[in-house]
């Protein structure tokens, strides 16, 4: 380097130029530096000693100048995105601390703004509504006595008709009972939590101030014990000593139907207490072998022990249709018959191995199927799609229902002599019953494929021959009975195949002989019929519905 030059250099060194630094954004310099940084700009002299308040302002017009110089030399770019990144450059620090405490503010302003929020929701809610309806004005009385929930709620006969607003308070007093009082969350002035730590806190407390089962029960049917109760006689309203021949719930509303040898067809209205009598049909000289319900509830069917007449009770028009003949049948007594579950065919089991199959409206042979041997007992499928068999020689037949063909044919296993048979409504289980007193239950598909299928279990807590089998409509319980005993019943558990051992009650039991049995459409109860005239009755608690 030139010595002019280097000399020049060191020349504007010593005159006080300052060189161009990058400054932060933001930053100041300290109180020292400044002073330092006066003084060398400042002219030597008597005169520049000025007061802290001009060195102050000089010190900040210096600061300000540099960083305008500095913003001039950056790119466009630059400045824009220091700018989006870091704001504004604030001038001091004063500047910088009266922006922090005016956030502060809004920060501490948010909590008001959200009672404000708060308030207005609760003046949302006390609102009156835009227009009111005349006719919800007018008092509406509700019939309490057609509505079975409703008649639990009745305290006096005199309560048969209330109002609407009688019920509702009805309604509240007995969810507050069964609730031990009003809860939390339904207070008119509970308000929610915000924080999910409270609620937690909260709802650990009342678990610990409450007691009850808090382990919810389970859907399926346990084993091993049937929590059961003895309920008055179904047919207590009309006592008889006749055999009862038959015993069926209807499948739509709350009555069981009871009929016996003494010609006589009974219904009674179910409520587990007096079981109250609707209405009674006598059929002279016919003692009745079977009587059961259509699929839709609307008929009855019955038949005789010595006769080929069918007996048709229309429920809805109150009229008693006997059907003499029907065209085709040769059959000289019709005693048993099945009616299919989805109402469209009337199934009679004949002598000579003949079974036929009728339609349930016009009540016209539509077909007829033979077996070797002769017929002991049918069902149909759940599906109504085919026809179980059972013969004397203790071979099950499966028919088709449209083809009216044979599908299957197998050996009952260990049978001699097959007396009852029966289809789950699931379509999962078929049982058979022997004249030895073994119940097989099997696997319906095996019986439908295989023509030696294995049974899944074999029930053999009978020793006589078994001559009812039912299942019920969750297919958890498969009945079974034996008319030739007393007290030969059995109530076995599905799907593990125990007995369960609390029924029959040996010391208190007056089941007698058991000549029919059936299950109410829920399963909430257990109808059983024997020789001596009784309908007897259970209420299965595990089912809540009737």
């Amino acid at each position: 380097m030139p010595p002019e030059r280097r000399s020049r250099t060191k020349g504007d060194r010593r005159a006080g130029a300052m060189p161009r630094r990058k400054a932060r954004p933001g930053s100041g310099s300290t109180p020292g530096k400044a002073a330092r940084s006066s003084q060398r700009t400042l002219p030597a002299g008597p005169k520049a000693a000025p007061s802290a308040i001009s060195a102050a302002e000089e010190e900040s017009r210096l600061r300000q100048r540099n960083r305008l110089m500095l913003e001039n030399d950056k790119p466009a770019a630059e400045r824009c995105l220091e700018q989006l990144v870091f704001g504004d450059v604030e001038d001091d620090e004063d500047a910088l601390l009266r922006r922090l405490r005016s956030s502060r503010g809004h920060l501490h302003g948010s909590s008001d703004d959200s009672e404000v929020e708060d308030e207005a929701v609760d003046n949302l809610s006390q609102k009156k509504p835009v227009w009111v309806d005349e006719d919800d004005e007018d008092e509406e009385i509700v019939d309490m006595m057609n509505n079975r929930f409703r008649k639990d709620m009745m305290k006096n006969a005199s309560e048969s008709k209330l109002s609407k607003d009688k019920l509702q308070k009805r309604l509240k007093e007995e969810f507050q009972h069964a609730m031990g009082g009003v809860p939390d969350w339904a207070e008119p002035g509970s308000k929610r939590k915000t924080s999910s730590d409270d609620e937690s806190e909260e709802d650990e407390d009342d678990l610990l101030q409450r007691t009850g089962n808090f382990i919810s029960t389970s859907t399926s049917l346990p084993r091993g014990i049937l929590k059961m109760k003895n309920c008055r006689p179904a047919n207590a309203e009309r006592p008889t000593t006749a055999r009862i021949s038959s015993v069926q719930f209807h499948p739509g509303a709350q009555v069981v139907m009871v009929s016996g040898v003494d010609h006589a067809i009974s219904l009674f209205q179910v409520d587990g207490k007096t079981n109250p009598k609707i209405q009674s049909i006598y059929l002279e000289k016919f003692p009745i072998f079977k009587a059961c319900f259509s699929a839709n509830g609307e008929e009855v069917l019955a038949t005789s022990m010595h006769s080929k007449v069918i007996y048709v009770y229309d429920m809805i028009a109150g009229k008693l249709i006997p059907v003499h003949q029907v065209r085709g049948l040769k059959e000289k007594i019709v005693k048993r018959f099945e009616v299919s579950p989805d109402g469209s065919f009337l199934l009679i089991s004949g002598i000579a191995g003949f079974s036929h199959l009728l339609s349930m409206k016009t009540k016209e042979l539509i077909g007829s199927m033979k077996i070797n041997g002769r017929i002991s007992a049918s069902t149909f499928s759940s599906d109504s799609k085919r026809i179980y068999t059972s013969s004397g020689n203790g071979e099950v037949y499966v028919w088709d229902v449209n083809s009216r063909k044979c599908i299957n044919r197998f050996l009952d296993e260990g049978s001699l002599y097959g007396l009852s048979i029966a289809a789950s409504k699931n379509g999962q289980y078929v049982a058979c019953g022997s004249k030895s007193g073994v119940v097989n239950i099997y696997n319906q598909d095996s019986c439908l494929q295989q023509t030696n299928p294995k049974p899944i279990k074999a029930i053999m807590n009978l020793v006589t021959g078994v001559t009812s089998l039912a299942f019920n409509p969750t297919t958890e319980i498969l009945a079974v009975a034996s008319r030739k005993m007393k007290e030969a019943v059995r109530l076995v558990h599905l799907p593990s195949c125990t007995v369960f051992s609390n029924f029959p009650v040996y010391k208190k039991s007056t089941l007698s002989r058991v000549q029919t049995m059936d299950f109410s459409p829920r399963g909430g109860y257990f109808a059983l019929g024997n020789e001596q005239g009784k309908a007897l009755l259970y209420r299965l608690h595990h089912y809540s519905d009737f």
